[in-house]
């Protein structure tokens, strides 16, 4: 491991300002106090919790589309294990799954700076259409918008991802009750790591988790029916960010066993390392799910038959609470609040 300087951003940014911080972007504290404060009353977008929209559509068959746009601006853009173009595929596919939907449609669009590499440009794009070809999610559509020189990072990547609601799906961030289980699909924090190792040129051979959980999902639905009631892909704020708004957005308490939800050894290395907390390292190939207890083991089993789902384990249960709260329960047999992150240890990963 190399002792070169970091660049990390203050996991602490002052608030109250009038000016958009990094913080603000980051999925933690911040980002929800802008979003509650500003952008929602606005568009009415609906609760941050909520990844992707259910839209009703009119007709005799009575679908339910969901949709999901998001945007992608990680560097470096290369990193173990992906690239800007494959990220930007999965992390729309998984926005879309979390509502208990097929993904079936993507846009990609790009805001691209003055004097990017023709053939970089080539290879986001053929990065992008593999992963989509794998998920087996089509890219129906999209755009480029070219900025003047410096006025970008090279390039940026927007998506909206399309889906229809599985016939079982009843998922909804506001959908735990005390007495689900806290299922956790793979270690944690492997994303956020990967892309500081690739941006501080660590020796770390620890791949990003980033892929495609469109249909692992559809098997957990079909294992679980309705009683799979929370999806969430632990992204930006890590496994902290995600329990704090789903035990937020259901207004109850959630427990987890420490070491049931820990890292990879590598990932726990690095964060000892450098001082960071491997539950707010991002993941995108990695999912929470709460689901009632009746339905848990069949969903374990569900997601364990899936690749992406081998390293899947119960980690808890949902409890009542007077405030909502999570709590992680120690190798020592003491309790520690797991607190959401305030801004983010590691901006522009995804």
């Amino acid at each position: 491991m190399t002792t070169a300087p970091l660049a990390l951003a203050c996991p602490l940014p002052l608030t109250g300002t009038d000016r958009v911080l990094m913080g603000h972007g980051a999925g933690g504290r911040l980002f929800g106090e802008l979003f509650d404060t500003l952008l929602g009353p606005l568009t009415g977008a609906g609760p941050v919790a909520e990844d992707a929209a259910v839209v009703p559509v009119d007709g005799p068959d009575g679908v339910r589309v969901v949709v999901s746009t998001d945007s992608f601006v990680v560097t470096p853009r290369d990193f173990p294990g992906g690239d800007i173009g494959s990220l930007a595929v999965h992390g729309t596919v998984n926005d879309v799954a979390m509502r208990g939907a097929r993904p079936i449609a993507i846009t990609l669009a790009y805001i691209i700076e003055e004097g990017f590499p023709v053939d970089e440009l080539a290879r986001v794009t053929a990065s992008a259409a593999a992963a989509a070809a794998e998920a087996g999610v089509p890219i129906v559509t999209g755009d480029t918008k070219v900025v003047e020189r410096g006025g970008a990072d090279g390039i940026y990547v927007n998506t909206t991802g399309i889906g229809v609601l599985l016939p079982d799906a009843a998922v909804t961030a506001a959908g735990a009750v005390p007495g689900d289980a806290v299922l956790l699909s793979g270690p944690v924090g492997r994303h956020g790591a990967a892309v500081l190792a690739a941006r501080e040129g660590f020796d770390f051979d620890e791949p990003s988790d980033s892929c495609a959980l469109g249909r692992m999902v559809e098997d957990m639905v079909g294992a679980g029916g309705a009683g799979v009631h929370v999806l969430r892909d632990a992204t930006r704020g890590g496994l902290a960010a995600v329990l704090n708004e789903l035990a937020a957005a259901s207004g109850v308490g959630i427990e987890i066993d420490e070491a049931a939800a820990a890292t990879t050894d590598q990932v726990a290395a690095l964060c000892d390392v450098l001082g960071l907390d491997p539950f707010h390292l991002a993941c995108e190939g990695t999912l929470v799910a709460i689901c009632a207890p009746e339905a848990a083991a069949d969903v374990l089993a569900a997601m364990r038959a899936r690749p992406e789902g081998k390293g899947a384990r119960r980690i808890g249960a949902v409890t009542a609470a007077a405030e909502p709260r999570v709590l992680a329960r120690t190798p020592l047999g003491t309790a520690r609040v797991v607190d959401p992150p305030l801004g983010e240890q590691l901006p522009r990963i995804c």
